[in-house]
């Protein structure tokens, strides 16, 4: 009974017979036991106690601290003794340890040892009288509190890591990829992962895959399930066992076994008011999800979110200039008798970074054939607009019968009158078929390659011209011409420079590749533009786009 609730008049409750208890029965129940070490005899003597901290029968033990290297390992035994001659050699009255034995059963058992040095009128050490104790509980919570801490350093490492890293993401892809990548948030403990994009009131899995629980490729947000909940509320959902996810979601309950999810924190995907999906975290064992690893996810599902926003835009806008882009190219490539015609082009991958590329085929007069190759200056939706304006002007130009000089002198003198600063360079192959008369035209372009029937490669020196838009004199001068025969089975290669460029090549590098390229290439014509096409990715910000015309 309390001190509030006894009765003021009741006698005092009688004190227990061996009260105060004996020191030594205190020592015993704490697992602490005492002991009194003579320097000069080499005699540690050990109370029961102590024999039992250490593990000790009495009949195991000889007041010999040698006894005890059965129990204390040799490393903890050196560390012991250099702390103790210290203490001694700066003159301390104690010292205290932590160290560990090894019990009979082969377990590891930390223990505690304090001492207090007795010395006599000189200063010299004589006696040693201390405790030693049981100290495996107490620094077990201290290992874990040090194993949360580090797991929590840890965490916040991943988390800052990976928030730098998909900063730079341009794409939704890109995102994906950090994520579940090895530098990623699998770092975070043995999990699964999952994210969702609202794509027409749906959530489409973008990441997971088959090997994470069936939520549905695709989810409508009104479906009762954990990551459609997430994204219309806007509210983090964690679940810390397999129960109280298979109660709330029972429509999973299937899944969670069979992919042996134990918890999961579900993270909406909000940037600027607006939400963009859910991220699901999906852990193999329980976990308490503590607030400060709440906190954390929130932050990283916020910064995942920017990012992802980012890259949405981008791919809207990259798709929104490609199909500019595209629409402005031809549709198809016409039959041309007695030549053959193949073409590829390659947009540039990121954001608005298209350029003004451009491939034409111009069927002419009298079964001839002009084939075109240009790239107008920047890699914009401008550079895109000036492509279709010069392609357009070349083909009309060319439609109406001028000689080649003239077709190109023209649409140069057209580009200059543009409101623009913009130039673009250009090559232009006009082909008899019937013949082989070849003349090529080179503004300011790479010059034209040629593989033979034989399968030599070379480049052609065509006499160039200034780019398209460059002559300010305003006149139409007409631009030199080179005229060749084209044999039967030569091909003709025009092309930009996003096939030959490459981070740290120069020129005559990017021309050897397509030239070995181009002479090991295979015969057939359309196998070869593949061939030629993907020689090296290229740059990223730059497009492609090349032209093959051989004499059947």
């Amino acid at each position: 009974m309390s001190e509030s609730r006894r009765n003021p008049t009741s006698p005092p409750a009688p004190l227990p017979k061996d009260w105060p208890v004996h020191p030594d029965t205190s020592l015993a129940l704490n697992r602490m036991g005492s002991f009194d070490w003579d320097l000069d005899a080499h005699r540690l003597h050990l109370d029961d106690a102590a024999l039992d901290v250490f593990d000790l029968r009495p009949e195991e033990y000889d007041s010999h601290p040698q006894s005890l290297a059965g129990r204390v390992p040799r490393a903890e035994a050196e560390r012991l003794d250099a702390l103790l001659r210290q203490a001694i050699s700066q003159g301390d009255s104690g010292y205290g340890a932590y160290f560990r034995i090894r019990r009979r059963t082969g377990v590891t058992q930390w223990t505690h040892t304090q001492g207090h040095i007795e010395r006599d009128r000189d200063g010299r050490p004589r006696r040693i009288i201390g405790i030693v104790r049981d100290a495996t509980a107490e620094l077990s919570h201290a290992v874990d509190r040090e194993a949360i801490s580090m797991q929590r350093r840890k965490q916040t490492s991943v988390v800052e890591e990976t928030t730098r890293a998909i900063a730079n993401a341009r794409t939704v892809r890109d995102v994906t990829d950090i994520l579940t990548g090895p530098h990623g948030l699998g770092r975070m403990g043995d999990l699964r992962l999952r994210l969702g994009l609202v794509e027409s009131g749906r959530l489409r899995m973008v990441a997971g895959g088959l090997d994470s629980p069936p939520e549905l490729e695709h989810q409508r947000l009104e479906d009762d399930l954990p990551m459609s909940e997430v994204t219309r509320s806007r509210a983090p959902l964690f679940l810390s066992s397999r129960a109280e996810f298979a109660t709330r979601f029972p429509r999973l309950r299937d899944g969670l076994a069979r992919y042996n999810v134990s918890a999961a924190a579900y993270l909406p995907l909000t940037a600027q008011g607006t939400a963009l999906g859910g991220l699901g975290l999906l852990f193999h064992g329980q976990r308490d999800f503590p607030p400060e690893e709440r906190n954390l996810l929130v932050a990283l599902s916020s910064g995942i979110a920017q990012s992802l926003q980012r890259a949405v835009l981008y791919e809207q806008e990259h798709d929104l200039a490609a199909d500019l882009q595209r629409a402005m190219l031809p549709r198809t490539v016409p039959r041309v008798p007695g030549a053959g015609v193949a073409v590829r082009y390659r947009s540039a991958r990121i954001g608005r970074d298209i350029g003004g590329d451009w491939y034409d085929v111009i069927p002419l007069p009298g079964g001839r054939v002009a084939t075109v190759i240009g790239d107008v200056e920047g890699h914009d939706t401008h550079a895109t607009t000036v492509m279709g304006q010069v392609r357009t002007v070349l083909r009309a130009y060319a439609a109406e019968g001028h000689p080649a000089g003239v077709v190109m002198a023209r649409a140069s003198a057209f580009l200059n009158g543009l409101d623009t600063d913009r130039f673009a360079t250009c090559v232009y192959a006009e082909l008899a078929p019937a013949t082989g008369r070849l003349r090529l035209v080179r503004a300011g372009h790479l010059a034209p390659a040629l593989r033979t029937a034989t399968g030599d490669c070379t480049l052609l020196d065509v006499p160039g011209a200034l780019p398209l838009g460059m002559d300010l004199t305003g006149t139409e001068t007409e631009h030199p011409v080179q005229e060749r025969v084209l044999e039967r089975g030569e091909t003709l290669l025009l092309y930009t420079d996003g096939l030959i460029e490459r981070p740290g090549w120069d020129l005559d590098e990017g021309m050897e590749l397509l030239t070995d390229s181009l002479r090991e290439g295979p015969e057939d014509l359309q196998e070869l533009a593949d061939h030629m096409s993907g020689i090296h990715p290229g740059p990223e910000e730059d497009d492609m786009a090349l032209v093959l015309l051989r004499r059947q």
